[in-house]
């Protein structure tokens, strides 16, 4: 099937690029989303008539989305877990927990748009890529401590994120401090 994109679509095309899709893509995801007309020569004139108001927009997007990588290039999080004696995490800080912190931060995004390969598993620094427009990502780091441990001086713990509370089986002594009484 034959569409036209009216917008970028990651992986097939950008905007005005006529394209063959399954029909099941065009019709479950591309039609209703609005992301292609189906390619017919009435839809292109109406594709050419709509392009300078989705020239303006883009720029709009673009604008807006310099803004915010502005304002996201200062923030650092913190996270605070439990972790094993070789630094690994008894569980791990993934797209989920980083996309709650942004939110909390007033940073409303999408959680595709943060891009880690696979979630963090070991105390220390990370430094994770937010994608905030096609053209526009930001590097912000993600800091991992202990329960407790102070992060680098002049850095906020995360602790008002609920994922990042100590849980009471933290309080549980270790076996050394059990055989130190």
């Amino acid at each position: 099937m034959k569409v036209i994109l009216t917008d970028h679509v990651e992986h097939l095309g950008e905007r005005g690029d006529s394209v063959s899709v399954k029909p099941g893509y065009a019709r479950n995801y591309l039609l209703p989303k609005g992301l292609a007309y189906l390619d017919s020569p009435g839809n292109r004139k109406l594709f050419q008539q709509q392009q300078s108001g989705w020239e303006v927009m883009d720029l709009e997007r673009r604008s807006t989305a310099e803004k915010i990588a502005a304002e996201m290039a200062k923030v650092e999080l913190h996270f605070e877990r439990r972790a094993g004696e070789r630094d690994v995490l008894f569980g791990s800080v993934t797209v989920v927990d980083i996309a709650r912190e942004l939110e909390q931060r007033g940073f409303g995004l999408e959680r595709r748009r943060i891009r880690l390969d696979q979630p963090i598993k070991t105390l220390g620094t990370s430094m994770v890529e937010v994608a905030i427009h096609r053209d526009i990502a930001v590097t912000i780091p993600v800091h991992v401590v202990r329960p407790g441990d102070q992060a680098e001086p002049g850095q906020e713990p995360a602790g008002d994120s609920p994922a990042a509370e100590p849980t009471a089986a933290s309080a549980v002594p270790s076996g050394s401090d059990l055989a130190a009484g």
